[in-house]
């Protein structure tokens, strides 16, 4: 060692200086957790904004007319449940697209049953809805559907539903032959009380009957039987009968917009089992005809009529003594190129069931039996049912001094006799007696009159009856000598007889003279007699060209 490096050395080792100690710095700055709590809250802002926002569901409506973006609501019960967002034209242009967002409680109920309408004031026939967007302004409702597949589009209703899923009731299905003027929201009645409205209506597959649905509130749904009668109660129902006139109307309204009502009146006896949800019913025109008893057992029959049918058409009664048995199907006209006329064939419809029985009722239906009736005078005839409107009906009845005639069959019918109707018959007796009251010999009988009369006054004013007069006279003075010795108490009497006697046969003279007044009044007789010929042979003339005179006089 040398000495430079002992004198460096002795000082380092009196002093003993500390040692450092070396602390490594940490990596991460307290600068940057500003960013990472900045990071966090924006976040749990996001997460919340996100868990707080509702479903986007998108409507399809046929117009957007009264909405919005960003002002028009979604409501349900007049609570806001959304907000259109987004207004646009499909792509399609038949119509235009709908972003809502709702909240987000709607999620559940947002299923492909639920429906959405536009809330506009509306005024119909049946109902007015929606005055109160005259000052809110229209809104988007909703019927809320629990059941069923979640989705997210949706087609709109057009028109706002009249019933929603919420409302207890039963729907039904009613057809009919015509729809009438029933239409969308005409009510429905039971006993007068409305119950229900209809729904909807279209043809069905065939094009031949309509379809009407209908919706029965609770509790009257359960008063719909499996043979419950509904019936077409639109209008006024008019029943002209011995009692007078009977107006018959569900209510006012029926009256305008048309209505169904139903019961189950006369069903007591047959009362059915309640009615499942869309049970199908016949729709009947009238009450009347829905509470007709239906028999199943039918027979056709043929029947021809040869004078004027008017009056009698499909539907028109069949009666035997006034009760009906029957109707009428089917009225032709056919013209025979062979014979040259024409000939009216009516097809009738019998149910047999409307006739009460002692014995088998298939013995009705043997045409033995009918062949039977035929010869006894079984026929039918045309008579007046209303004198007010003209209306006929066939009327079955034995006629015992009627024509003879056999039961014939004409294709798949037999044939009925028929009688002419009452007024034909009336017509031909009239024309009968017109023409035996013609034939007679009127002018030939005035002249024997004439002659007659003439040849009385001659009599009357002969000098031989006035001679025998006077020798009458003379005789009883004789007689009156001659009893006057022979018996004082009878003289008396016989002269009085005789005086009568004479004043007897001067009456007669006076009579039957030319200047009495049996002479004048023979003579106006025969002068009228002659009037009256002429007159009925000119009546007899115009009933000829004109018939119908008889029943309405001369116009």
């Amino acid at each position: 060692m040398t000495e430079s490096d002992a004198q460096s050395a002795a000082p380092t080792d009196q002093l003993q200086l500390p040692e450092s100690v070396v602390t490594p710095r940490s990596r991460i700055s307290m600068v940057w957790l500003i960013p990472l709590v900045a990071l966090l809250v924006g976040g749990w802002l996001a997460y919340k904004t996100y868990s707080e926002q509702g479903p986007t569901i998108h409507i399809s409506f046929k117009s957007a007319g009264g909405l919005q973006a960003g002002k028009t609501k979604v409501r349900f019960k007049d609570v806001e449940i959304g907000t259109v967002t987004e207004i646009r034209v499909h792509d399609d242009l038949q119509s235009v697209l709908v972003k809502a967002e709702l909240v987000p409680e709607s999620e559940s109920y947002l299923t492909e049953r639920t429906r959405f309408w536009v809330e506009r004031p509306r005024v119909t026939a049946g109902r007015v809805s929606g005055l109160e967007t005259l000052l809110s302004g229209a809104y988007i409702a909703i019927d809320p559907v629990t059941d069923g597949k979640l989705v997210r589009e949706f087609i709109g209703l057009e028109e706002p539903p009249l019933f929603t899923t919420s409302e207890q009731g039963t729907q039904f299905v009613l057809h009919s032959a015509s729809l009438g003027s029933l239409t969308v929201g005409s009510p429905i009645y039971h006993r007068s009380i409305p119950v229900g409205q209809v729904t909807s209506y279209e043809l069905d597959e065939a094009g031949e009957r309509v379809n009407i649905g209908i919706f029965i509130a609770a509790p009257y749904d359960r008063l719909v039987l499996t043979n419950t009668r509904f019936w077409n109660a639109s209008g006024l129902d008019f029943k002209l009968n011995t009692e007078g006139i009977q107006v018959d109307t569900q209510s006012l309204l029926s009256i305008f917009v048309g209505g169904i009502a139903f019961d189950n009146k006369g069903l007591l006896e047959s009362r059915g089992k309640p009615a499942p949800a869309k049970q199908r019913f016949p729709l009947y025109l009238s009450q009347s005809e829905a509470f007709e008893q239906v028999y199943q057992e039918k027979e056709r029959y043929l029947m021809y009529f040869d004078g004027s049918v008017r009056g009698l058409e499909r539907g028109s009664p069949v009666m035997v003594r006034g009760i009906r048995i029957g109707k009428v199907l089917d009225v032709q006209l056919k013209f025979s190129t062979k014979s040259f006329e024409f000939s009216i064939p009516v097809l009738v419809e019998i149910e047999p069931g409307r006739i009460e029985l002692s014995g088998d009722r298939s013995e009705l239906l043997d045409s033995n039996v009918l062949a039977r009736l035929v010869r006894e005078g079984l026929r039918g005839q045309l008579k007046s049912g209303s004198l007010l409107t003209g209306q006929l009906f066939i009327d079955l009845d034995l006629y015992p001094d009627a024509a003879a005639a056999a039961l014939v069959s004409e294709g798949d019918y037999q044939v009925i006799p028929t009688l002419p109707a009452p007024i034909d018959a009336i017509f031909n007796k009239v024309d009968e007696f017109l023409n035996r009251l013609l034939a007679l010999p009127l002018d030939a009988i005035s002249e024997e009159l004439q002659t007659t009369l003439k040849g009385a006054s001659a009599i009357t004013n002969s000098a031989e009856l006035q001679r025998a007069i006077a020798e009458l006279a003379v005789l009883l003075r004789q007689i009156r000598e001659t009893v006057s010795g022979v018996d004082k108490g009878v003289l008396p009497e016989l002269t009085a007889t005789l005086k009568e006697a004479q004043t007897t046969l001067k009456q007669v003279g006076g009579v039957v003279s030319e200047n009495s007044t049996l002479y004048a009044e023979l003579n106006r007789m025969v002068r009228e007699l002659s009037s009256a010929a002429r007159s009925i042979r000119d009546m007899a003339d115009y009933l000829e060209r004109h018939p119908e005179a008889l029943l309405k006089g001369k116009p």
